[in-house]
């Protein structure tokens, strides 16, 4: 699962922490230092899911979760805090927190929490990674919000590679996927079809050919 993950917290060395789990997890994440910051951000670029701290330094991440419900943003909220207490939790929980997350806190735990809440929350017909979005919903697809015009075949290309991020999918794969029996595909077809997604998607380059195999969806590694 991909998602866009927003970190507010004022200590940078944990938020760095949690920034680079969410990463290595494939999830797009960034951070921010205060309450105002988090508005500001999520105003222009709403993320999939808020970790967010309870004492920031320009005051309660109780009151920054309840300004942006009030705001009208739906997306799922985990706290993190220092305050254990059992009426600390369900305090957040009724500030419109989803979950809740005591320090110290292991990482592991985190990413495991996260993949739980956005299982719950995020619509199934969505999918989403390194700012590449496909709603089938609306039949849209989006690279960093820009709108990307796409004909049936390269929609349903594109769709199934982007399900199967991160995983190396045989060219007979996709061929039988996308190119159902009797529907004339063949591995030119499919050279050909790649190479105007990697057109229309642009940089940075995410399907990636793994030679004598068949093609992968990832960030170019370094």
């Amino acid at each position: 699962m991909s998602a866009r993950i927003l970190v507010v917290d004022d200590d940078p060395h944990l938020a760095d922490l949690v920034v680079m789990a969410m990463r290595y997890e494939g999830f797009e994440a960034e951070a921010v230092g205060s309450g105002s910051e988090a508005v500001a951000r999520v105003a222009g670029h709403a993320p999939d899911l808020l970790v967010l701290d309870i004492r920031l330094p320009d005051g309660s991440g109780l009151e920054t979760c309840r300004r942006l419900r009030r705001l009208g943003h739906r997306f799922p909220i985990i706290f993190l805090t220092a305050m254990g207490r059992t009426e600390d939790k369900i305090t957040g929980l009724r500030s419109g927190g989803d979950d809740y997350l005591t320090k110290p806190f292991s990482l592991e735990e985190l990413i495991a929490r996260t993949h739980v809440v956005l299982r719950r929350t995020m619509p199934a017909d969505r999918l989403s990674y390194a700012g590449l979005e496909i709603d089938d919903g609306l039949r849209e697809v989006r690279r960093d919000g820009r709108l990307i015009e796409l004909s049936l075949k390269e929609y349903t290309l594109l769709r199934y590679l982007l399900a199967n991020a991160g995983r190396v999918l045989t060219k007979q794969q996709i061929l039988d996927h996308v190119w159902e029996s009797g529907d004339g595909g063949s591995e030119g077809l499919l050279h050909t079809y790649v190479s105007y997604l990697r057109r229309k998607i642009s940089d940075p380059p995410l399907i990636h050919t793994v030679p004598r195999v068949g093609y992968v969806l990832r960030l170019p590694r370094s």
